[in-house]
């Protein structure tokens, strides 16, 4: 017969086990290798945490609410195995940090994506001057770039709201003037993971006067899931006959031109290391690649969601991604800046290194500098005309 002195004995064994047990646990990881609670914090008052999407065809996308950036974007290869085809960091504190290791990885950016011309424009003949973050040597001007970068929304904290398992809405608020802008806008980014492969992005705004909104996602691309080469097999497509001729500060001179007879020709489908021609003039400018708006062909069809835009391909995993938007626009960026600079000696996901031209990003978007160029699609908002701009990336194999 036992005790109660041996049963309180045995209790107390078995309590320790189970609180060694405990405590001894594995961290639970998502699919990507990502530990939540890395990602658990608080930013000026505001909490932060890692958001986990699934889709019912093994897709997994994980995203902070801190400046609305994907961290993660898992997706089947050609043989079935999960793979992580997005750039970024496995912490929080990193992403936060935007003076060692700054990146606008994954982002949702806003209020601007992209560059204005010496932070300046002028709205219904009222000049205004915007942050300037984006100097270039030997140019007296200095851009405002993605809505003023550092002090941005992409480093800024949204509110977040997990609607179901596939689906997550962020809120952002900025204030009339925040960096320069007018308007008071609230602005929502709503990530889901629609048809079991597919990235659907929305993005919503209002303000309370006049404005300029383009917002777009700056998710770096490397369907071959191997972030330590660069990824300039992946064979590229994109839908336009014209794009925006740039100086070497990246900004349009107001031409559009013709890809024809050129480098900028990306109708081909071809690998980039076959496209990119760093003697062109336009691909020396942007310090030997790619980052330029292409000005869209599906712009111009009724639904312009009705065919892909662009398209991105893997020979190494066979993982296909289709582009679609209703913007007139996209920037290709093929990380012509990466592992050079500071770059380094920052590592990232799974401690690895990236080299120059890694991964590729496909910005939709309103061309650069539209609020100096009248003749380009707008990107006005008004009390009584919403912000409305969508995106998808469905991925497939082939």
């Amino acid at each position: 017969m036992t005790t109660l002195k041996g049963f309180m004995l045995g209790m107390g064994t078995m309590m320790a086990l189970m609180f060694t047990a405990c405590g001894s646990q594995e961290p639970q990881l998502t699919a990507s290798g990502l530990d939540p609670a890395k990602f658990d914090t608080i930013i000026n008052g505001d909490s932060v945490k890692l958001y986990i999407l699934k889709g019912d065809k093994g897709m997994e996308v994980c995203i902070t609410n801190y400046g609305g950036r994907v961290v993660s974007l898992m997706v089947p290869d050609k043989a079935g195995k999960l793979v992580d085809v997005v750039l970024g960091y496995d912490n929080i504190a990193q992403y936060a940090d935007t003076k060692n290791s700054p990146s606008d990885y994954g982002s949702s950016v806003g209020r601007y994506a992209n560059r204005i011309c010496d932070g300046k424009f002028m709205l219904d003949s009222v000049p205004y001057q915007l942050t300037q973050n984006d100097p270039h040597k030997g140019d007296t001007r200095t851009h405002c770039l993605h809505g003023g970068g550092a002090t941005g929304w992409m480093n800024k904290v949204y509110k977040a709201e997990q609607i179901d398992s596939a689906t997550l809405k962020l809120t952002i608020v900025a204030e009339d003037g925040e960096n320069g802008f007018p308007g008071r806008v609230e602005a929502t980014t709503t990530y889901k993971i629609v048809n079991g492969n597919t990235l659907d992005i929305t993005w919503e705004a209002t303000t309370d006067k006049t404005t300029i909104i383009n917002q777009t996602n700056h998710n770096y691309y490397n369907l071959s899931g191997d972030f330590e080469h660069d990824g300039l097999d992946q064979v590229i497509f994109v839908d336009a006959d014209s794009f925006t001729v740039a100086d070497f500060s990246y900004m349009p001179t107001g031409e559009i031109a013709a890809v024809e007879g050129t480098p900028m020709d990306l109708r081909k489908n071809l690998p980039l290391k076959e496209t990119i021609d760093k003697n062109y003039d336009q691909i020396k400018n942007a310090n030997g690649g790619y980052d330029h708006n292409w000005c869209l062909n599906t712009y111009r069809l009724e639904n312009p969601e009705s065919k892909p835009c662009a398209t991105l391909y893997s020979p190494k995993t066979g993982i296909f991604m289709e582009m679609f938007t209703n913007e007139p626009g996209v920037q290709v960026y093929t990380g012509n800046f990466q592992g050079i600079d500071n770059e380094p000696n920052i590592r990232h996901k799974l401690d690895k290194k990236y080299p120059q031209y890694v991964s590729v990003c496909l910005e939709s978007q309103k061309y650069p500098d539209s609020p100096n160029h009248p003749e380009w699609p707008s990107p006005i908002v008004t009390k009584d005309k919403p912000y409305y701009s969508h995106a998808a990336y469905k991925f497939s194999v082939k």
